[in-house]
């Protein structure tokens, strides 16, 4: 479910309708003006802030869906 959210969000922020979950943002064609964007949506979306530093660090949809998991599991 969360994996779905984020890669929905990435679809329309980068402007693309295929790609895998673990594909690099970087390499899609992203850059720190779409995180930003990436970021308020995972906010107003699921509710949940992760820090720009984590999305750089995870920079695929597998990776950060994985943070947010762990991070909704741990509060």
């Amino acid at each position: 479910m969360i994996t779905s959210k984020i890669h929905a969000i990435w679809s329309r922020e980068l402007n693309l309708a295929e790609f895998a979950d673990t594909d690099d943002f970087f390499s899609l064609g992203g850059h720190s003006l779409i995180m930003t964007r990436i970021q308020r949506e995972i906010l107003s979306e699921l509710g949940v802030e992760v820090p720009m530093d984590q999305l750089f660090r995870k920079s695929t949809v597998a990776e950060i869906s994985e943070h947010i998991e762990s991070a909704l599991s741990a509060a």
